[in-house]
């Protein structure tokens, strides 16, 4: 089965990458530019595993993934962060984040961690 990945950041260039390696892993991906994008696309479409940024313009990080998970209590989210704010992840973890990545990110890390976390879910 192919597992479907959103990938949630306001820098285009984070989105662009993404896309570029987690399609090049074999994902299908899809990208949103901020949180509201989000919640309309994951209303619409089946999504697996959403990489969430937590410093966004408009609706944060922490507002996404509580909106995120009240209309897809499934889905895993993976917060990515350059700030490891301890407060912060610990409620992002909270309101049903399963992990984070911290920015700048090792790509090869990045693939494994979303590989392994959708392991876990098809096992």
């Amino acid at each position: 089965m192919i597992s479907t990945v959103m990938v949630v950041d306001d820098r285009i260039g984070i989105r662009k990458l993404l896309y570029e390696v987690l399609h090049g892993a074999g994902h299908n991906v899809i990208t949103a530019a901020g949180g509201g994008e989000a919640v309309r696309i994951i209303k619409d479409e089946t999504v697996h595993l959403v990489l969430l940024d937590m410093k966004m313009s408009g609706m944060d990080g922490l507002e996404t993934l509580t909106r995120l998970k009240e209309v897809c209590p499934q889905v895993i989210i993976i917060i990515m962060t350059a700030y490891e704010e301890l407060e912060v992840l610990k409620e992002a973890a909270r309101r049903g984040a399963t992990g984070y990545i911290s920015k700048p990110f090792d790509i090869e890390e990045l693939k494994e961690v979303v590989a392994s976390k959708l392991r876990a879910v098809s096992a």
